[in-house]
Parts: structure tokens; C-alpha cells; sequence
């Protein structure tokens, strides 16, 4: 059943205004009287289907749209640019301010259009897609775009906009040229998929209006990479023009509609044309009813999408941005393999983390390139395995994701992990009562592949493992072995917890525009007690630090031995070893709710680390509080659910092998300290014992 969006009235008024058309001539059209149409346009009545029919003929749409309140489709003749004017006191942007905050590079695209699609993943276990599809048109192909795109209404403006004593003009100027000399345009378009789509209405506050619409507006929170507005305006900077369409499949139907929702955003600076001040900004849509200069997103047919380049593959949500006239402004890259070469090499080095799946878990991105000359293949798709670019780094996080780390390194292809603490500040705007407490982010250290060309890197990442920064660590013991480290912090660590959240927005509030540090920003010392930007410092610190102790307890278990790697290798006589415990068993997730009778009911999944012995393990529930410790509550029941059983002690067994485990349980609300409503809860694992009876 299709569940209206609007009223009637209100889908009849704003489709009359649209046309422009009065209420006397729809009731001409439709064969009633005034008065009936007035009825309908002020909810009074509602049509019968036959005149909801000869309403929709009389309007020029379909009698779906008609019938379930939805906006119709514009056809492409409809659409047209819409230039804004100058203020009237005179003032002038030389360009948008947000595109300067970062070099107009290849790089800098893929890896801030990737971030923002991570951002907008939809709930679930499937990975967002992220496709870039390179585009060069020349001759009839490229003509065939240009009068879809009405390049006739956009040339004159960037002829008046390209002042060359303007760095923007320049590049203008540079561009129009270039297209003239060699007749060739490439188009840049970046697909996601399995993401939120330019969701809400088209001034109100959404995803659509902070993207085409608005400048330095993020609306991000939580775990959110992005957190300037920034990342979109890398887009407009990678084009010669400033100039990127949009369509979009939205997760969330707007005007009752989720398919083709087609716009476009032009970026110039102040420019005199034909006698008359336009301040830059340029939208392409259909007419906006009520407003002047500026124009309206439109529900496209797939005809237009097509020739727009805009049409996506599938129905998924998420949206399809196309750079116009793309270019690598480092200079870089310039032929179409090498724009190729440039995305594959940007998306492998800042996102092979968020590539990597583990045996339960599935990865959080899907990168691939490809690049057509006139629609002609001229590399086809690759798809990015971070196995293949990171195979050390990997490797690693996917033991971290498996729970196959260890807490100690005694073979080449194990993978150590540690706790790095993070110090955490309280925020201007919390009490003075509260205690923020500590965060242990997670430290993973694997020997390095033989393949590793730059050895002796830690990798930072939180949130959604984009790298954040990676750096060689220093003062490394004398003759270890190289290896690869991996900082998980934040909401990176998988554990749902105050303390993960809180370190997940400390760092987030520390990362500069480009998001490649953690640093001493304003946000952060406008957000934060001061001592915030020292915690920080010292959290970086400790983690190399924590590596070098690794390295020299690891060199510590082993002789030193004298000669080749590959000899020592073959030659090398270990020992017999016992089966050890690698690392500890973590809860990864605790979901749950307060029920009537003041009990928390929670679902809990354990993490369990390889080993030959099932994990035998006692669980407590604990009401956290800001202002002191943790404190244990009892249980009124537990039930186990999946991998484990209950003893006749009352722990938990998990099964031989197992890598995880689910049971729930019920608090006691008479052990509670305070109302379980008043509280958060954590749940707490550890080994037990059984004793005989």
C-alpha cells in the first residue's frame, strides 16, 4: 500500500502554480464548475477518480501522480540554468571559499567524496559501493553532451566569469581553451551506493539543501568522518568549470518520489554580463514556483539521465555526483590511465581499512574505477582489493575483526594486540561533576610481508577506518624485525560504550579541514577544558611507544642470530610450544532497553579469540556512572542464545572453536544503585572457574 506524502489540495495547488495555471481554466479543462475547483484546492472536497483522471490530462502528467500525491516527471526542455544576481550592496566573491581549503587534486577527490559516502551509509551489514567512472568525450559525443548540459546558457557567463587577474578566472580561462584546442571534455562521475541519497526538501534543512545549496554546512555527527561542510566542495574544485550534476536515489521518498531526483550547481565567481552584476552561483533545475532567479531539483525521465551521463545501475539508494570537465589540478595526471591510476592509487592508500571484512563481518566500503573514451572501454573496472595494496595492514585488521589477535608475538603471522590509552577531557558544556575517564583504543602490530616497500608505519583511524594519518615511528630498537601498526580509536575499537563515544567526538572535534591528524584545532579548544590538545598529544606518543615495547619484548623471546633473513628462516629450529591464549575475550555489543518493571533486558555478543580450549566465562552487569566507577549489579536471569550454554553455576560455555557468542539477560532491579531509567549499563566478561559441588 503507497502511503501519501500530501493531501490532495496541497499536490493541486502547488501543480497549478507550477503551470501556471488558474483555477478557471482547470475547471474549463475538466468540464466543472469554479466553485468545484476551489473546493478542491482548499481541502474542502476531493475528486472522484474519473475527474482525478481529467485533472492529470488537463495538467500533463500521469494518473499515478495524480492518484498518489507524487511530483511529476519534468521533461529535460523544461530545465534551464538559473544565474543568482549580485547584492545590491555591490559586494563580490572571487569564488566559492570552501574550494580553496584544499589542493584541486585527484587524491584529495577520491578521498573526501569517499569519506562523505561512508558518512551516508545506510543501516545494515552491506557495504556502501563507491564506483568512479571516468568519462572523455570528443566529437559527436561530446556535442551530444554539451546541448543536454545547455552549455549555449553556460559559456557566455564563464567567458565574462574568467577574469585572468582572478586565480578562479585562470582556471576558467585555461579550461574553455583547452576544450576549444582539443575538442576533448572528460567527465568524472563518482556513484555510491547503499548511502541515505539528497534526502529533504529543497530549502528546509536536509541533505539536499546542504549540499547544493549550502556552503560549510555538515550537519554531520556522531562518528561522522566530515565535520566542516568541506569535503562536498572537492567536487567543485576538481572541475575546470565549478560546475557538477547531481541525481539521486533517495532512502527516503521526497514529493513521493525516490528515483532520478536531478539537479545541478554551478560555481563562478562575480562576473558583469550584458549590463547586468551576477554574483557566481548558478543552479540548474526547473522553475521554482514563487521564487526568481533560482531554480528547483526535478524528478527526471530516464531519457535525460542518460544523456546527461546521470543515469545510474541499479535501484539502490545513494547519489551519482559528475564533475564537469575533471581535472588533476597537481598536474599530475593528465591522460585518461593516469587520472585512472591516480583514483585507484588515492582510494588504496586512505581506504584499504574500511575494505577489509572479516568471517562475520562484512567490509564497510566497495571502491572500484573504470574509464570509457566515447563510451568505449578503456579500462574496465577494478575493483580494489586492500589485500593486494595493504597486505601486512590488512591482515591485521581483519585478525582484530576475526578475534584471532594475540596478546604476545611468537610467529611471523601473528598479530599483536594492545591497549593504547586516551585521556579524556571534559567538555565546556558538561558539569564540573563529571569525570570523562580513559579510552583504550586498540593497537595492532603484524610483522611485515616481504612485499612491504615502506615498513615501520602506524596507521591512525577511527570511525569508519578511513587513515586518518600514517607516519614512521622512531627511535625503533636496534635490529627489529619490520612491521606494520594500526591505531584503532574511537567507534574503530567496535565496543559500544560512553567512553567510545566520547574519544570518537574529542578526536573528531581534533582533526583539521583535510581530516589528516589528530592536532590542536579551534574546535577542539573551543569545545574542550584546557589540556584537551595535550591528552591528544600524548595519546600519539604512547601509541609509538607501545610499539616499541612490543618490538623489543618480541626481540627478547628470540636469540639473535646472525646472517641473511631468508637463511635464518630455513634454518631456524623452534621449539615446541604449548597452545597459548591469544588475547581476551571483549564484549562487542550490548543492545538493550529498560522494561516496566525497572529491569534492563540486554542482548550481548562476545568477542572470542582462537583457541584449542572452549572459553568458559562469567558475565557481570554494570551501571556505569560519569562521576565514579562502574558499579556491579546481579542478574535475574540469563539465557543463552547463540555458541554458548549455561553451566549449573551459572556461566557461560562457549562452544569449541567458536569466534563469538550471543546470550541475554534480565538485571535485578533490587541490586540496581540507582533507577535502571536513570543509568547506562555495560556488561562486563572475564574468566571463571568451575568447582566442584
Amino acid at each position: 500500500m503507497i502511503e501519501l506524502t500530501e493531501d490532495f489540495s496541497a499536490w493541486l495547488s502547488g501543480l497549478l502554480a507550477s503551470r501556471s495555471m488558474s483555477q478557471k481554466q482547470l475547471a474549463e479543462l475538466t468540464g466543472v464548475t469554479a466553485a468545484a475547483v476551489n473546493g478542491w484546492v482548499n481541502g474542502r472536497s476531493e475528486p472522484r477518480y474519473e475527474k482525478i483522471a481529467a485533472i492529470a490530462e488537463a495538467l500533463g502528467v500521469e494518473i499515478e501522480d495524480a492518484v498518489n500525491r507524487r511530483a511529476p516527471v519534468s521533461p529535460a526542455h523544461e530545465a534551464s540554468w538559473a544565474f543568482r544576481p549580485a547584492p545590491e550592496d555591490g559586494g563580490r566573491e572571487g569564488g566559492n571559499t570552501a574550494a580553496f581549503a584544499f589542493t584541486p587534486s585527484l587524491n584529495v577527490l577520491a578521498r573526501e567524496a569517499t569519506q562523505n559516502s561512508l558518512d551516508e551509509k545506510c543501516d545494515g551489514d552491506e557495504p556502501v559501493t563507491v564506483r568512479y567512472i571516468l568519462h572523455e568525450l570528443t566529437g559527436a559525443t561530446l556535442q551530444n553532451f554539451l546541448d543536454a548540459v545547455q552549455w549555449d546558457q553556460l559559456e557566455p557567463h564563464l567567458r565574462a566569469a574568467s577574469d585572468p587577474r582572478q586565480k578562479v578566472g585562470r582556471v576558467l580561462l585555461d579550461g574553455l581553451n583547452e576544450l576549444k584546442r582539443s575538442g576533448r571534455l572528460v567527465l568524472l562521475r563518482v556513484d555510491d551506493y547503499n548511502a541515505s541519497g539528497l534526502t529533504g526538501p529543497e530549502y528546509e534543512d536536509g541533505r539536499f539543501a546542504r549540499v547544493v545549496r549550502r556552503t560549510l554546512d555538515s550537519g554531520k555527527a556522531g562518528s561522522a568522518g566530515g565535520s566542516y561542510g568541506l569535503g562536498k566542495a572537492a567536487l567543485w574544485a576538481a572541475s575546470r568549470f565549478g560546475l557538477v550534476l547531481v541525481s539521486s536515489t533517495l532512502s527516503v521518498p521526497e514529493d513521493g518520489r525516490t528515483e532520478r531526483r536531478v539537479t545541478g550547481r554551478l560555481e563562478l565567481p562575480w562576473h558583469r554580463m550584458s549590463g547586468m552584476d551576477y554574483a557566481g552561483p548558478a543552479w540548474f533545475g526547473v522553475e521554482a514556483p514563487g521564487l526568481q532567479h533560482t531554480a528547483n531539483s526535478w524528478w527526471s525521465d530516464k531519457d535525460s539521465t542518460k544523456r546527461l551521463y546521470l543515469e545510474r545501475d541499479d535501484a539502490r539508494p545513494g547519489t551519482s555526483f559528475l564533475v564537469v570537465g575533471a581535472y588533476d589540478g597537481s598536474g599530475e595526471a593528465e591522460e585518461l590511465d593516469e587520472m585512472h591510476e591516480r583514483l585507484v592509487s588515492s582510494l588504496a592508500r586512505n581506504f584499504w581499512a574500511s575494505m577489509v571484512g572479516g568471517e562475520f563481518e562484512k567490509p564497510k566500503l566497495r571502491a572500484s574505477v573504470s574509464a570509457f573514451r566515447n563510451g568505449t572501454v578503456v579500462k574496465h573496472e577494478q575493483v580494489i582489493d586492500p589485500h593486494v595494496y595493504e597486505p601486512t595492514r590488512s591482515r591485521a585488521v581483519k585478525a582484530f575483526l576475526d578475534g584471532t589477535t594475540v596478546s604476545e608475538l611468537t610467529d611471523r603471522s601473528q598479530v599483536l594486540e594492545a591497549a593504547v590509552p586516551l585521556g579524556l577531557k571534559r567538555r565546556k558544556d558538561e558539569p564540573s561533576s563529571i569525570d570523562p575517564g580513559v579510552h583504550e583504543a586498540v593497537l595492532l602490530v603484524a610483522i611485515a610481508d616481504e612485499q612491504d616497500a615502506n615498513p615501520d608505519q602506524i596507521s591512525y583511524m577511527r570511525a569508519t577506518r578511513m587513515v586518518v594519518k600514517q607516519k614512521r615511528v622512531g627511535d625503533l630498537p636496534l635490529g627489529h624485525r619490520p612491521f606494520q601498526a594500526v591505531l584503532l580509536a574511537g567507534t574503530a575499537t567496535r565496543r559500544e560504550s560512553p567512553d567510545t563515544e566520547a574519544a570518537e567526538f574529542m578526536l573528531r572535534t581534533a582533526e583539521p579541514p583535510d581530516h589528516n591528524d589528530w592536532v590542536s584545532t579551534e574546535d577542539l579548544t573551543a569545545t574542550y577544558e584546557r589540556g584537551a590538545r595535550q591528552k591528544i598529544i600524548d595519546f600519539k606518543k604512547e601509541a609509538e611507544q607501545r610499539v616499541r615495547e612490543v618490538l623489543r619484548n618480541s626481540e627478547q623471546e628470540e636469540p639473535q642470530r646472525e646472517g641473511p633473513e631468508v637463511l635464518r628462516d630455513l634454518l631456524r629450529l623452534d621449539r615446541p610450544r604449548l597452545p597459548r591464549t591469544q588475547g581476551y575475550p571483549t564484549v562487542q555489543a550490548v543492545e538493550g532497553h529498560v522494561d516496566d518493571e525497572g529491569a534492563w533486558r540486554v542482548a550481548v555478543t562476545v568477542r572470542l579469540p582462537r583457541r584449542e580450549d572452549p572459553w568458559l566465562l562469567t558475565a557481570t552487569p554494570m551501571f556505569l556512572s560519569r562521576s565514579g566507577g562502574a558499579v556491579p549489579v546481579k542478574w535475574e536471569d540469563v539465557t543463552p542464545v547463540e555458541g554458548c550454554s549455561l553451566t549449573s553455576q551459572g556461566n557461560l560455555a562457549f562452544e569449541e572453536g567458536a569466534t563469538r557468542g550471543k546470550f541475554s539477560g534480565i538485571t535485578d532491579p533490587e541490586s540496581h544503585p540507582v533507577n535502571g531509567a536513570m543509568s547506562q549499563i555495560s556488561v562486563d566478561v572475564r574468566r571463571a572457574k568451575e568447582f566442584d559441588a
